[in-house]
């Protein structure tokens, strides 16, 4: 009997001193506010945890921890970010090595790119070529109708036809001068694959002495 009270007493010593606890803080509007659990004018507000000897054993600040929280936050995407970034330079690397053999085989690649490009300007600048040939037939062909002095009116299709070949022909010169522009994006590109590529070897090489 003696040994059963013994254990309720010590299984109540918590609960006791739970109970000894206070809260305290300054609400919103000045005022000190105090209660056995946190008072409703405390919610969201820095809280100090009070013994019962009124020293403050731990102070609860909700914004400091959410902003906190937040942080942590920031901390593990930047991580996770700059994870993926790693990742996909490694991935990189890993195919410039397995593309290239030699600064001989990017420079080839370089070459063949540019002539790429060269026949794609060719056959725009040809295209360009052939809709001005076929629109100088149709405005000399709108000209004759114009010397009959309103005699015979020219058919609707022909300025349709005029017309058309205006846009075509714009369309075309925006392509050449893309692709002349890509001339600078592919000697850019091939720049800096050897670029790297030297890096890597020298890297390499460093590593297995």
């Amino acid at each position: 009997m003696l040994r059963t009270i013994m254990l309720l007493l010590l299984a109540a010593l918590p609960l006791a001193a739970q109970a000894q606890v206070t809260y305290r803080c300054t609400g919103k509007d000045g005022k000190k506010y105090y209660g056995s659990t946190i008072p409703m004018q405390c919610v969201g507000l820095p809280v100090e945890q009070l013994s019962k000897h009124g020293n403050v054993i731990k102070r609860i600040d909700p914004v400091g921890e959410e902003k906190e929280k937040q942080e942590k936050e920031a901390a593990l995407a930047k991580k996770k970010e700059e994870d993926a970034v790693a990742r996909e330079e490694q991935r990189r690397n890993r195919a410039l090595l397995a593309t290239y053999t030699s600064e001989r085989d990017i420079e080839d690649a370089r070459q063949r790119a540019l002539q790429d490009n060269q026949r794609a300007v060719a056959e725009v600048q040809a295209k360009i070529d052939a809709i001005k040939r076929t629109r100088a037939k149709y405005v000399k062909e709108l000209e004759f109708y114009q010397d009959k002095k309103g005699t015979a009116k020219p058919p609707a299709k022909l300025a349709q036809d005029i017309a058309n070949a205006d846009i075509d022909l714009k369309a075309q010169e925006d392509l050449l001068a893309v692709k002349q522009k890509e001339v600078v994006a592919i000697n850019a590109r091939y720049d800096e694959d050897k670029k790297r590529y030297v890096e890597l070897r020298k890297k390499g090489t460093a590593s297995s002495r």
